[in-house]
């Protein structure tokens, strides 16, 4: 199994609120190399669009691990993440230094993802 792509696609990405941007075609782009899963909010609304680009089996038992991208808004990212994953992704292909502007860490699980006795219901 490929590596698979998570685009988020719900209050601010993949909406009108971040202009100038394709978005239909940005997601046509991503299922042409991969296979793509649209998500809701993934709650990091500042980075819009998001991008998570997470590991085949191969790539994770070689330790890679999900990579967020955040501001890909333009169809040049979206071409080099999709060579990216060509070339096998995270824990196979070393990451381009140009989707290294892009990348960023998530936030942790929040309340909203946890019962109130605590316990991830994810």
């Amino acid at each position: 199994m490929p590596c698979r792509v998570v685009v988020c696609r719900d209050c601010c990405c993949g909406s009108a609120k971040v202009t100038g941007v394709d978005h239909a075609a940005q997601t046509a782009r991503l299922r042409a190399e991969v296979p793509v899963r649209i998500s809701a909010c993934l709650d990091v609304c500042e980075q819009a669009n998001v991008i998570v680009v997470q590991p085949s089996a191969a790539g994770r038992a070689a330790g890679g691990r999900p990579v967020w991208l955040g501001l890909v808004n333009d169809p040049d990212a979206t071409e080099d993440i999709t060579a990216w994953v060509r070339a096998g992704g995270p824990g196979i292909a070393p990451l381009p230094e140009i989707l290294d502007l892009y990348t960023f860490t998530p936030p942790r699980l929040g309340a909203a993802s946890r019962d109130r006795r605590g316990v991830d219901r994810r």
